[in-house]
C-alpha cells in the first residue's frame, strides 16, 4: 500500500481504489469524491498522510470484468447518499478512540493530567456529536458488537459518545456538556489502577478481586481529585455505579442524592455494555438494549435519562437493520421526534429519482418495523 502526504492530496477528484486513514480504516471508497472539508478534518485530527493501492484521478470510473471483455461504468456521486458522512464519522470515531487509548496508556506512566486540554478535546467531540449524531450511530464502530480487545478503551469511547447524545437531548448548556463528556471519559479511570485480568478474566474472581473491582469508582474519584478536576466531574466517576433504588455501589446512594452526570453515565455505559460481548455474555442488538433499559427492573435508572436516550436514538436505534411489515428490509437512519416507536428507515435496494436511497417514515397504519434482522439476514 502506497502512502500519500495529506498536503499533496487533491481537493477534488477520486482515487481508483479505497483510500485509508491507516492500514485498516477506510476514509473513502472509489466512488466517493475527495473533498476539501474531509482533508481539513483529517488534518485537524493530526494525520499527515493517507494510504491506498490506487492512484488519484479526475473522474470516477470502475472497470467490471465480463465474459465478453471489459466495460467502464460511471457513477454519479449523488447516488452515494450518506455514505461519505458515515465514513467521516467512522474516521472521527477511530481518531477519538486512539486519543482515549493514548491517554489511558500514558496516564499511569506520566502520573499527570491537565484538565484544560482534555476539556478542549471533549469540546470538539461535543460539537461533532451534536452535528453528526445520526451518522455516528450508523458507523460500524457503534453498531457492531464491541470485542474484548481493548475493552476498557472501547467501552469508554462508546459510552462517552452515548452520554453526550443523551446530554444533548436534555439540552444541557455547552459547558455542562463538556463537564459530562470529561466525566464520561474518566468514569472508569479507576480501572487503570487495577490488574487488567480483574475486569477481563473469564474465570470466577476471588473475594479479594471482587472487592478491588468494586473499589474502582473510589480509585477514579481520588485520581481525578488529585489532578484538581472539578468536583462535579469527580462525582460523575465516583457515582456512575450508584442506582436509583440504592442497590449500586460504592455508597448505595439513592435518587436525588446521585449527581446528574453519574445518572447519565449510568444509562450510557449500561446501554453500551448490553451491546458489547464480554467473556461472560454475548452482545445484544440495540432494540433489545433499549427494551431492557425501558423495563428498568427494580427502578435502577432515572426515567428521565432513559427517556432521553430513547428519544435520541429511537426504540429501534439508529443503525439497526430491520424487517418491515411490507416484507422489505432496511436500516434505521433517523429518529421520529414525535414518536420514538416509528423511526425513519432507509430501504435496501430502492432509489429515489435523484439516485439517493429511499427512506420511509414508519407508522402504525402504513409501514411498521416487525423486528431487528439477524446478522445472517442482513
Amino acid at each position: 500500500m502506497n502512502n500519500f502526504p495529506l498536503k499533496d492530496m487533491p481537493t477534488s477528484g477520486y482515487f481508483t481504489k479505497a483510500l485509508y486513514l491507516d492500514p485498516q480504516f477506510i476514509v473513502t471508497a472509489p466512488e466517493m469524491p475527495i473533498t476539501g472539508d474531509l482533508l481539513r478534518t483529517i488534518h485537524e485530527w493530526g494525520f499527515t498522510e493517507l494510504f491506498s493501492d490506487g492512484e488519484p484521478c479526475e473522474n470516477y470510473t470502475v472497470e467490471t470484468e465480463e465474459k465478453t471483455g471489459k466495460e467502464t461504468a460511471k457513477s454519479d456521486p449523488s447516488t452515494i447518499g450518506d455514505l461519505d458522512k458515515i465514513q467521516q464519522a467512522d474516521a472521527f470515531y477511530i481518531s477519538f478512540q486512539k486519543y482515549v487509548k493514548t491517554l489511558f496508556a500514558f496516564l499511569p506512566i506520566k502520573n499527570e493530567l491537565d484538565f484544560n486540554p482534555v476539556a478542549e478535546k471533549i469540546k470538539t467531540v461535543c460539537d461533532y456529536v451534536r452535528d453528526n449524531r445520526r451518522f455516528l450511530m450508523r458507523t460500524q464502530s457503534l453498531t457492531n458488537p464491541a470485542q474484548e480487545e481493548n475493552q476498557l478503551v472501547t467501552h469508554t469511547t462508546r459510552s462517552t459518545i452515548i452520554a453526550l447524545i443523551i446530554g444533548t437531548n436534555l439540552k444541557l448548556q455547552p459547558y455542562r456538556l463538556i463537564e459530562l463528556g470529561v466525566a464520561a471519559l474518566f468514569h472508569e479511570a479507576g480501572m487503570i489502577k487495577l490488574p487488567q485480568e480483574n475486569y477481563t478474566s473469564k474465570r470466577v474472581l476471588s473475594e479479594q478481586e471482587r472487592k478491588l473491582l468494586y473499589a474502582h469508582p473510589i480509585l477514579g474519584f481520588n485520581l481525578l481529585k488529585s489532578f484538581d478536576f472539578p468536583l462535579v466531574i469527580c462525582l460523575g466517576a465516583l457515582e456512575h455505579h450508584e442506582r436509583e433504588n440504592g442497590t449500586g455501589y460504592p455508597q448505595r446512594k439513592t435518587g436525588d442524592k446521585i449527581s446528574l452526570y453519574a445518572k447519565i453515565i449510568a444509562v450510557a455505559c449500561s446501554y453500551e455494555a448490553i451491546l458489547s460481548s464480554r467473556s461472560y455474555k454475548d452482545a445484544k442488538d440495540g432494540h433489545t438494549g433499549i427494551l431492557e433499559l425501558l423495563k428498568n427492573e427494580g427502578k435502577q435508572y432515572d426515567d428521565t435519562i432513559v427517556r432521553a436516550l430513547v428519544y435520541s436514538v429511537s426504540l429501534y436505534p439508529i443503525g439497526l437493520y430491520v424487517l418491515l411489515s411490507n416484507g422489505k428490509k432496511g436500516q434505521v437512519v433517523d429518529v421520529n421526534p414525535e414518536n420514538p416507536r416509528f423511526p425513519i428507515v432507509e430501504i435496501f435496494g430502492e432509489l429515489m429519482p435523484n439516485g439517493k436511497n429511499k427512506a420511509v417514515q414508519t407508522s402504525a397504519d402504513d409501514c411498521s418495523i416487525v423486528r431487528p434482522l439477524t446478522p445472517a439476514e442482513i
